[in-house]
């Protein structure tokens, strides 16, 4: 029951977090079209399927689900420790290898 007031801790702030950053974003568009600039600069200019990208996050995720429990079953690190750091170790891994080929492909274009 202690991991879960954590879990909501967590939780709590990230929504927090979220609602100030979409405030802010909203306040910083509102500014430009103000000035009667376009909010384009928000735009991604990645061509490379959004999908492709939570397509990788996930399958990191899931390795890292496997590798959390790999590590919980063969060393003497607690259970919660090891999944976790595995699910962000491998969910950052996603991230950074959909960060070089949606580079990769817009040094085609």
């Amino acid at each position: 029951m202690d991991d879960f007031g954590f879990l909501v801790g967590i939780a709590f702030f990230a929504v927090v977090y979220g609602i100030f950053h979409l405030y802010v974003r909203r306040k910083e568009r509102l500014a430009l079209i103000e000035k009667g600039l376009t909010a384009a600069i928000f735009n991604s200019e990645s061509n490379v399927s959004p999908s492709l990208k939570y397509g990788i996050f996930c399958i990191g995720i899931a390795i890292g689900f496997l590798m959390g429990e790999i590590l919980a079953e063969f060393t003497h690190i607690n259970e919660g420790v090891a999944y976790l750091s595995m699910i962000f170790l491998f969910g950052g891994i996603g991230l950074v290898i959909y960060y070089f080929i949606s580079k990769k492909h817009a040094r085609k274009e």
